[in-house]
């Protein structure tokens, strides 16, 4: 159980019932992390300090939708700012036709490749996708994505059709995906039509 978020989110329910006190201690805690995101992904200082207040308003307007079960608030904080700042940097995209490239690599890689904690998130949100699959779709993705096991050879374990193993993935997959796409980690595809994640697999 983690105390200090407990506590947070208890101060997060305050301040969206207008406890100002709340919010100051909530906003002294999360601005400087909220920040480093931001900045690191923009690389604007100003940029991030608008997209800070941003979060902390969306904060204000969405704080009853923090769900404690699905991840921490340094979690949650971080996919919203994330999602901010792609959305900052595709606007800069267009009207910046001379952008820099790095930052157009930036858009589509997200935050995870420049900062720890944001990757420490991302293993979360996947332990938390991979818990809520159905048992046999979990354990056909860890066996065939994370201990690199072939299709036949989990088939012949398990003593299953192959075609069995194959269905388990496809759909464990569109299911974290599903998942991915709620917390914001993975964009929805225009059109809504949805594709696998680009998991690779080791050989």
């Amino acid at each position: 159980m983690d105390l200090h978020n407990e506590a947070m989110a208890m101060r997060l329910a305050q301040m969206c019932e207008g406890d100002t006190a709340a919010f100051d201690e909530f906003y002294a805690c999360y601005a400087p992390f909220i920040m480093q995101i931001a900045y690191r992904v923009t690389q604007e200082q100003m940029e991030a300090e608008d997209i800070c207040h941003d979060i902390m308003l969306e904060v204000l307007r969405r704080g009853h939708a923090y769900d404690p079960s699905r991840g921490s608030i340094k979690s949650w904080l971080a996919v919203m700012t994330r999602s901010r700042c792609i959305d900052k940097l595709r606007r800069r995209a267009k009207t910046e036709p001379l952008a820099d490239p790095d930052l157009l690599r930036r858009d589509e890689t997200g935050p995870a490749e420049e900062d720890p904690a944001v990757r420490r998130f991302q293993r979360e949100a996947l332990r938390s996708a991979l818990s809520g699959l159905p048992l046999n779709q979990k354990q056909a993705i860890v066996g065939s994505y994370f201990e690199a096991h072939t299709h036949q050879e989990l088939a012949e374990t398990w003593s299953v059709p192959l075609g069995t193993v194959k269905s388990w993935i496809k759909y464990g997959v569109a299911n974290m995906r599903k998942q991915f796409i709620k917390q914001g980690w993975v964009d929805q595809p225009e059109g809504g039509a949805e594709h696998e994640p680009s998991l690779k697999r080791k050989r």
